[in-house]
């Protein structure tokens, strides 16, 4: 019998030491968080006609050619790249898996909260996001602005791993979940619906972006939005979410069959995440919700998603936000890109 459990902040580092993580330019002090480790672009990108996955036993470099690729791009002095676009971006780590750690990958929180699409894939992926055990080889981005063209530069940090650990002989828990339901209060501000044809988001300056000029406020009179098809919109939970010190969360569909909307692109909570120990008081789930394909009424109270619960292998060095966070404490907030909304 055997369970699987996350590595904590101390034993990335470890896995860091014994090169089972590997990269040419040395880390940022801050890129270990928790229970995840941020993920850097590298100095080039590949624009490309339409996502892909390599394929078993495909290097994804024997896919980078016409007519798949459409240019390739030189991030060094930055660049921006547009909405609307597939691009493919090397990262600057690598790993080197032991057959009992593999490895999954999810948006930073940042990244979701502005519409940008990113999922990861390795040599070999027959999936998107999921880096199996005994891996070796590097990792890609593929990086896709939906709503704000973005402003990047090698070293931006736009998505994030977790290492799990195949531990034989310990009992597999039952699987714990919540669900979360939607804060659409009469009368209050509930979220923010993105503005079309906004200017360029710059990655590195944080704070600086004056939110009116990128999203509309919305509120409500009677308890109910209706998403319209393709927009974007930020909304927060009903729920106070705590992510205590032995476990690690992953936000997830609650009927992925409903279809005409999807929440939440950036999934993980780190250990600590409203954890009155940490200074969370409780925090909200931010929801990053997109209409699809009919206008579809969400209503007060609503369930559109859970978080599942997975157990640490260890309690982090670390909480979340005990060195700082953007989101500790959250309530309904948008990236940290953007300075506080006074509209």
């Amino acid at each position: 019998m055997s369970t699987t459990q996350i590595l904590p902040d101390h034993k990335i580092n470890q896995c860091v030491d014994d090169g089972i993580i590997n990269f040419e330019t040395p880390l940022d002090g801050d890129q270990i968080q928790p229970a995840s480790m941020d993920l850097r672009l590298g100095t080039r990108a590949f624009r490309l006609r339409a996502s892909f996955l390599p394929g078993k036993d495909t290097p994804v470099k024997n896919r980078l050619k016409a007519p798949l690729v459409m240019h390739e791009i030189d991030l060094s002095q930055g660049a921006v790249l547009e909405t609307g676009c597939i691009y493919l971006v090397p990262l600057m780590e690598a790993l080197h898996l032991p057959g009992d750690i593999c490895a999954r990958t999810n948006p930073k929180s940042s990244t979701g909260r502005i519409d940008v699409f990113t999922r990861v894939i390795c040599d070999g992926a027959i999936a998107f996001d999921t880096v199996p055990s005994g891996y070796e080889g590097g990792l890609w981005l593929e990086i896709s602005p939906r709503t704000f063209s973005i402003l990047v530069r090698p070293g931006d940090r736009l998505s994030q791993i977790r290492l799990r650990q195949t531990c034989a002989g310990v009992e597999t828990a039952p699987t714990k979940s919540l669900e979360v339901s939607l804060a659409l209060t009469p009368g209050e501000m509930v979220g923010f619906r993105a503005k079309r044809h906004a200017g360029v988001l710059d990655l590195r300056t944080i704070g600086a972006h004056d939110p009116r000029d990128f999203w509309e406020a919305l509120s409500l009179r009677d308890g109910a939005l209706v998403l319209d098809p393709g927009e974007f919109y930020i909304l927060a939970s009903k729920e106070a979410i705590c992510i205590p010190p032995g476990e690690a969360a992953e936000m997830a569909p609650i009927a992925p069959e409903i279809g005409e909307f999807r929440v939440h692109y950036a999934g993980f909570f780190d250990p600590g995440f409203g954890f009155d120990g940490a200074g969370g008081g409780g925090a909200k789930a931010v929801l990053e919700v997109r209409g699809r394909d009919v206008p579809f009424i969400l209503e007060d109270g609503q369930t559109v998603a859970k978080l599942v619960f997975e157990p640490m292998a260890e309690t982090p060095s670390a909480l979340y936000g005990t060195a700082g966070s953007n989101y500790q404490g959250q309530g309904l907030k948008l990236s940290k890109l953007f300075s506080d909304w006074e509209g």
